[in-house]
């Protein structure tokens, strides 16, 4: 596959007929629904916890600081070694490594389920997080390698894209029905059972994927950028519970740019580089992963405000609070149904521009919420911002991934899901911490929302810029 970059999907409509377009074969989409479950498991596992903490530390003795590991004990590994098990998957096999990581991943879920007490527990979650950062990049890598560039592969990373947001939304919606009816022990129980499903259905289903050439693996790179990303990860899942103040807080976070830096400089001379630089430099993969990270970020950091919101002052329960983001899941999988026709006629730049402008656009609706009502229009407002939210996804992974060749296609999509988990770990530590600060928490929920509707505005215009008007 030539590695030119200027493809139809990242800037203008596909030439080809509607009558011709490629329709995916019953096996393809029986692929693709393996492949689309294991995401969908995995963006389910960020938030179905969520709301069963205050049961599951009563249950298991974790004191209120300590609930912050339940997350954090997966964010960790989840967010860290994902470039270095995309790299792997390229190298020695992207299916073998799938397949790994999701028994990984199954058995850890049932450790979870069966804990004993906090140590099985956060052990649990811990290796949910190491098979999440095996499934998510590996699968991404065999799904744009068995879907070829042009409407077959944006139609895949859109139903992929519509299912990892969706994930994120019914994880907090069934997590507060499951823990009120079963017990939180059912929402990792749940995951166990996802996890043995697609553990059965994806051998027979997956064809082995990897780089043609063997070369050896960058250990140098992989050490910094793992540890740069773990020490990073840590300083700001811990700084959104306990401010920036604390030296633990403030040494990995040195610690995290100091590693990312000498990572950029072992990946300059490396003869096998983990991370491209050259890739990085494309202009299509630096700007379409900015405004995946900050899409990321910044919903992630809306929906964790809105619910301090909706729960803390205007004191609905949260099955109320879940029936809000219901709403807003319902929006984004018509959003992602049709993305990628809107990528096919007018390009993924625009799409990403035009959605990243959306979403900015009816965050700032939001501030015209009330202390004593409000929760109609947080529905509304959300849900049109979450369909915004849903373009940008699939629009910059479809610009990342355009013109990569296969034996690249791990590296690009490493980057892609690297963006996902750092953006959705990045938000609520940088800007969430602001509304739990203020005095009134109404005020510091103004105050988030204002800015992250100027970030996501600004970053739109941003890349607007950077991918030009020319084929990228």
């Amino acid at each position: 596959m030539t590695t030119d970059t200027r493809t139809p999907a990242v800037s203008g409509p596909h030439t080809a007929a509607p009558e011709n377009t490629p329709r995916l074969t019953g096996r393809a989409k029986l692929v693709l629904f393996v492949l689309c479950a294991a995401q969908f498991m995995v963006a389910l596992d960020f938030s179905v916890l969520n709301v069963a903490l205050p049961a599951l530390g009563r249950d298991l003795g974790l004191s209120r600081s300590g609930l912050q590991w339940a997350v954090t004990a997966f964010t960790l590994p989840s967010g860290g070694f994902l470039l270095l098990f995309s790299r792997m998957g390229d190298l020695y096999g992207r299916k073998k490594l799938f397949l790994a990581g999701l028994a990984v991943f199954t058995a850890a879920s049932l450790l979870a389920t069966f804990a004993w007490d906090p140590a099985s527990f956060l052990a649990g979650r811990a290796l949910q997080g190491l098979g999440a950062a095996v499934i998510v990049p590996t699968g991404m890598s065999l799904l744009t390698t068995t879907f070829p560039e042009g409407p077959l592969r944006d139609k895949a990373l859109g139903i992929s894209g519509t299912l990892l947001s969706l994930g994120f939304t019914v994880g907090m919606v069934l997590g507060g029905v499951m823990t009120d009816t079963l017990g939180w022990r059912s929402t990792m129980g749940l995951l166990a059972v996802a996890g043995l499903l697609v553990l059965f259905l994806a051998p027979g289903l997956l064809s082995e994927s990897r780089t043609p050439e063997r070369p050896r693996l960058d250990v140098p790179g992989a050490v910094t950028v793992t540890g740069g990303l773990l020490a990073l990860i840590y300083a700001l899942s811990t700084a959104a519970e306990r401010g920036f103040g604390g030296t633990d807080v403030r040494a990995a976070l040195a610690a995290g740019l100091v590693l990312l830096a000498a990572f950029v400089v072992v990946e300059s001379k490396s003869p096998a580089p983990l991370v491209s630089l050259p890739m990085l430099g494309r202009r299509t993969v630096a700007w379409g992963n900015i405004g995946g990270l900050v899409t990321f970020s910044m919903m992630s950091t809306v929906v964790f405000v809105l619910t301090l919101y909706l729960q803390e002052t205007l004191r609905l329960s949260s099955f109320l609070t879940g029936l809000v983001f219901g709403v807003q899941g319902v929006t984004s999988a018509v959003a992602g149904a049709y993305a990628p026709r809107f990528i096919g006629r007018f390009g993924a730049r625009r799409v990403l521009i035009g959605s990243l402008l959306a979403q900015g656009a009816f965050t700032g609706v939001l501030l015209g919420m009330g202390a004593e009502s409000g929760a109609l229009l947080a529905a509304l407002a959300v849900s049109v911002a979450s369909m915004g939210h849903l373009g940008a996804i699939i629009s910059y992974g479809v610009i990342v991934t355009s013109g990569v060749p296969d034996e690249e296609q791990g590296l690009a999509t490493g980057l892609v899901t690297t963006t996902q988990q750092v953006g959705l770990t990045v938000g609520i530590p940088l800007l969430g911490v602001l509304a739990t600060t203020q005095d009134a928490l109404f005020d510091g929920v103004r105050l988030v929302l204002g800015i992250d509707a100027a970030l996501v505005i600004a970053a739109a215009l941003l890349v607007a810029a950077g991918l030009g008007r020319r084929k990228a």
